[in-house]
């Protein structure tokens, strides 16, 4: 199977299937010099990591990295990258295969299961192999290198939508993101998600949800005007992530109902002389390009197609037949692809930061 590379002067490759013993990455292109070690990882593989709270699944995951190369002490002690790969490995500990025994020959509706029988001929039943989320850990760790890498930037994300319910954004306060289990930035809704995901939880259903991830302190002139267009990348990225069906920048789709006059960021001159714009519609990014604005990023995940309700399906024999998915499984998504989705904007703004610098060596880049 070939195309589990993303990037190009930023190169993440990721290995490992959700029952094998090991998922892990290898990361190209990480200059050398830079502080790292398993501690500066650690923290936002905890952000993702399954079993911390009723809402996700009660797979119980340590989710602890290993760095196996690419890093050493220089002159003053000091951990840093040397420049070469950086390979990163997490033990998978608690598998529970036989979950999967009963559905061996059957498709899951929603699943890839189909479609990747239907390429490979062959296909690794337990928990997607494969195509599970399980694999999104690495794309975690990965993005950790990644925030080190561009100097000045803080990348955040946020649940913003679950099912139908949405944050009221007048009451958006960072800080409350990591004060619930629902990445919530707004206090006023935890009550209100805890209500509904309890009853689609206890009905063995599901829902959608929509996370919301930005960027702030990148340099303006990151991305390029056709083929390498930043917005282009992000969401492929955020494209990348299971279970996501649509991406959208700055307004997005929204956009679409405004008027010209409405939608355009004017600008004026600030009082040290730089340009400031009065508005973000475009959420931070023109022509493909930063504008030194914050990005703005949004992506729709899917309900979790793994569900307690009979589904008719098909199985590998040609026969009708019906299905339910047992195992542990999250009734929403949504809420642990919030550190996933900070980890694929990490990566895809560290590889347009070196691209740029390779380009132009803009002095900005070096400063931002």
């Amino acid at each position: 199977m070939s195309y589990n590379t993303f990037g190009h002067m930023f190169r993440v490759t990721t290995w490992g299937e959700s029952h094998g013993p090991a998922i892990g990455c290898v990361i190209d292109g990480c200059p050398p010099g830079i502080p790292l070690t398993e501690a500066d990882i650690q923290p936002f593989l905890d952000k993702r990591r399954p079993g911390q709270s009723r809402f996700t699944t009660q797979r119980q995951e340590e989710d602890r990295v290993r760095i196996l190369s690419g890093v050493f002490p220089n002159e003053a002690g000091v951990q840093v990258t040397t420049g070469t790969p950086i390979a990163l490995e997490i033990q998978n500990t608690d598998q529970r295969s036989k979950d999967y025994s009963d559905i061996k020959d059957k498709f899951r509706p929603g699943h890839a299961d189909f479609t990747y029988i239907e390429k490979y001929g062959i296909r690794d039943y337990r928990g997607g192999g494969r195509s599970s989320a399980r694999e999104t850990a690495m794309r975690v760790a990965a993005g950790a290198v990644a925030r080190k890498v561009v100097p000045g930037i803080v990348i955040r994300g946020a649940l913003v939508q679950v099912g139908a319910e949405q944050i009221d954004r007048a009451r958006w306060d960072w800080a409350e993101v990591d004060r619930n289990p629902f990445f919530a930035p707004d206090a006023g809704i935890v009550e209100r998600w805890t209500a509904y995901l309890d009853g689609v939880r206890q009905a063995g259903s599901s829902c959608g949800a929509v996370v919301e991830v930005v960027a702030e302190g990148a340099p303006a002139g990151l991305g390029a005007p056709l083929y390498g267009k930043l917005d282009q990348d992000i969401a492929a990225a955020f494209m990348s992530i299971n279970a996501v069906k649509g991406v959208e920048i700055g307004e997005g789709f929204a956009s679409a109902a405004l008027s010209g006059e409405d939608n355009a960021d004017e600008m004026r001159i600030g009082p040290d002389g730089a340009p400031v714009f009065l508005s973000n519609h475009a959420g931070g990014i023109l022509g493909g390009i930063s504008t030194g604005q914050p990005i703005v990023a949004r992506f729709a995940v899917k309900p979790t197609s793994s569900i307690l309700t009979p589904r008719r399906t098909i199985d590998a024999q040609g026969h009708e037949t019906e299905i339910l998915t047992k195992g542990r499984h999250d009734p929403c998504v949504g809420i642990r692809a919030v550190p996933v989705g900070e980890a694929m904007m990490a990566i895809v703004l560290a590889d347009h930061w070196l691209r740029h610098r390779a380009q132009t060596g803009d002095r900005r880049s070096e400063t931002a």
